[in-house]
């Protein structure tokens, strides 16, 4: 039987043992590192879609449509590198939660947004701020599907499927 810290014995592993689950690191520094690494993988999706588009002047679609004829490869270039972007955060997405996890975190920043708007903390009168809150959500979505397997994976202590070869 596996000896606990404090000298007793345990039949089975418990879930959130530190040796078993977390590797030797707290659950505090656990939860700071998942919570630094969603973030950071949020972020890279809000810049990717408002670098695509946004209510500014400053977005890839707008400098395309104004400089097609004058800077072609540099345009073609640039979208490359966004498509690229989109492909790797779109597949890590539909692998780990799907499209049916895509729909309820977009419906629930949607009720999100009617429970503020209907409370009066929020209005919707303005387009460029609804245009940043869709930014907003869209990146969401983005952003837990790039990160839900890594979160599964250390809460559960299980690899997916396609993480075998790690």
């Amino acid at each position: 039987m596996p000896r606990r810290p404090d000298g007793g014995t345990a039949p089975q592993r418990w879930p959130l043992d530190s040796d078993h689950v977390l590797g030797s690191e707290s659950v505090t520094e656990t939860i700071r590192g998942m919570t630094m690494s969603f973030i950071l993988r949020w972020l890279a999706a809000f810049l990717l879609l408002s670098a695509t588009f946004n209510p500014g002047k400053y977005n890839y679609l707008g400098w395309s449509r104004a400089n097609w004829p004058d800077q072609m490869p540099i345009i073609l270039f640039c979208g490359l590198l966004l498509l690229t972007g989109y492909i790797i955060y779109l597949r890590a997405t539909l692998r780990s939660i799907g499209v049916f996890g895509m729909t309820l975190i977009l419906a629930l920043a949607g009720s999100l947004t009617w429970v503020l708007a209907d409370l009066g903390l929020l209005s919707l009168d303005n387009p460029t701020l609804n245009t940043w809150l869709g930014l907003l959500a869209l990146s969401l979505v983005l952003g837990i599907g790039l990160s839900w397997s890594l979160v599964r994976r250390r809460l559960s202590g299980q690899a997916d499927v396609d993480d075998v070869d790690e």
